[in-house]
Formats: structure tokens, C-alpha cells, sequence
């Protein structure tokens, strides 16, 4: 953790926490996104051409702030993860893959106060992700499996590149589908794209859909209009089935995303 990061969150923490108390004031979903985004940009990885940051944020609570959500608990871990996604985009970070949320009760947190453990992680197998979870006897999440590739902070992502299939609607009104193959896929006006725009706001090399580490990864070619997915401007970023991207007056929206066998 960088040390900034590590000053702002003490210095927080001694004005917060003992005001909180005295006021009795009742934790608040937007204290819940703030203390995820400073996790995110903490645990943040800088390399050449990106910036990384982790998918999985467990935030634990004292039993009763938990409780309190009530059945809120599991829209509120998906509210949350959207929340992590809109602002990885926003800031122009990347991510393995679409953020998760889980919300633990852990009764070695005070009242009205957080901690939140972000790591980089494949989704888990046969889990739904969004919700609470209970705490284990070793202080971590109950129920989640082993994996042998895994360390504390990191799980090492398959190699495989995923196969999708996007919907295209054409300024003309028209639409169609395209099959982005484990090869990839490059978009714009030149006859050299795999997917040819017939469109004067998208360059001709555009931008291209890649796989990478398992996952599917958009990336700007430097266009002169720019690319926005679900209305942020983007340079990179993973996209997940339901995602919007649209290149000049041309939309493309992910409806499967498949790893190849």
C-alpha cells in the first residue's frame, strides 16, 4: 500500500470513527463506495501501458451494521459493485473482471466503521457473488474453495481468451450479429476490419476487442470521436455481457461471453 494512501486512511479514520460514535450516526451505503474506492486505489498495480486493480472487495462490518441493511443486504453488494466498475472506468483503470462485492459480518469491527480486503481473483465457481457471507473460523469467508493458484492478494488468471457474440446496430437502423473469436476482433471504416463501420464518426482503425487472461478486453486504437462504454469514455476496458459499446453512431452491445474449451 503506498504510503499516502496508508496517512489518509488513519487520518480519516481518527476524525470519523470517534464522531461516529458520539452521534451514534448509522453507517451509510455511500461510507461503503468510499471505503471500496480508497481500497481499489490503494491496492492499485501501475505498469507500462495500465493500471490494474482488484475485482473482489470483501467488506466487513460489525454484525449489527450488517444487520441493519436488512433485506437491502444483497442489492446493496450489487449497488456497491457497479459503484467499484463505474469508477474503475471512470479513472480508466483495468480489471480482470467484473467487480464483486460481498458484505461480511465481522464482529471485530466497531460500530459504524469498515474495513475492506481488495484482492485480484477469478470469480468463484458455482457462486452467485452478491450478498453476505459469514465468518469463518479463520477469519475469512466461509465456504470458499481452495485454489491452489492462489496467494493472499493474487489468483493467477487462466490463459484462455473468451468467444462472444455482440449485436450491432448500424446508423441505418439495421442491426447484426458478430462473433469475436478467440483471435480477436478489430473495428472501423477500413475494409481491413473484421468488423467494417459503415459510419464517417469511426476512424478507420478504430479500436479491437482482444482476449486476455480470460477475459474480454476493449481498447481504443486512438480514434478521433473516442469509444464510450455504457456512456463512460473509455481507452480500455473489460467488458461483461450486457455491456454497451458504441464507436461513433455505431452500437455494439456483448450478449455471450464463452471461454473456448
Amino acid at each position: 500500500m503506498p504510503p499516502l494512501t496508508a496517512i489518509e486512511r488513519f487520518v480519516e479514520r481518527l476524525f470519523e470513527r470517534p464522531s461516529a460514535r458520539l452521534f451514534r450516526a448509522r453507517l451509510q451505503p455511500v461510507q461503503l463506495q468510499r471505503y471500496i474506492e480508497r481500497a481499489m486505489e490503494g491496492e492499485r498495480l501501475t505498469t507500462s501501458d495500465r493500471t490494474l486493480v482488484p475485482n473482489r472487495y470483501i467488506v466487513h462490518l460489525h454484525p449489527a451494521d450488517l444487520a441493519g441493511f436488512g433485506e437491502m443486504t444483497g442489492p446493496l453488494a450489487s449497488e456497491l459493485a457497479d459503484g467499484a466498475l463505474s469508477f474503475a472506468r471512470a479513472h480508466r483503470y483495468t480489471v480482470v473482471d467484473r467487480p464483486r462485492v460481498d458484505l461480511l459480518a465481522d464482529p471485530a469491527i466497531d460500530r459504524a466503521d469498515a474495513r475492506v480486503e481488495a484482492r485480484f481473483a477469478e470469480p468463484i465457481v458455482g457462486r452467485a457473488g452478491h450478498g453476505p457471507v459469514a465468518l469463518a473460523p479463520d477469519g475469512g469467508p466461509e465456504s470458499e474453495p481452495a485454489d491452489p493458484t492462489a496467494t493472499m492478494a493474487f489468483a493467477v488468471p487462466r490463459p484462455s481468451s473468451p468467444q462472444a457474440v455482440l449485436r450491432v446496430s448500424d446508423p441505418d437502423g439495421g442491426t447484426r450479429e458478430v462473433v469475436v473469436e478467440p483471435g480477436g476482433l478489430t473495428i472501423g471504416r477500413a475494409t481491413d476490419n473484421d468488423l467494417v463501420a459503415v459510419d464517417g464518426r469511426v476512424s478507420r482503425h478504430h479500436g479491437r476487442i482482444v482476449g486476455r487472461r480470460g477475459t474480454l478486453v476493449y481498447v481504443d486504437l486512438g480514434s478521433t470521436n473516442g469509444s464510450r462504454v455504457n456512456g463512460v469514455p473509455v481507452a480500455e476496458v473489460v467488458l461483461g455481457v450486457g455491456d454497451r459499446l458504441v464507436v461513433g453512431d455505431t452500437t455494439l452491445i456483448v450478449e455471450v461471453a464463452t471461454e473456448p474449451d
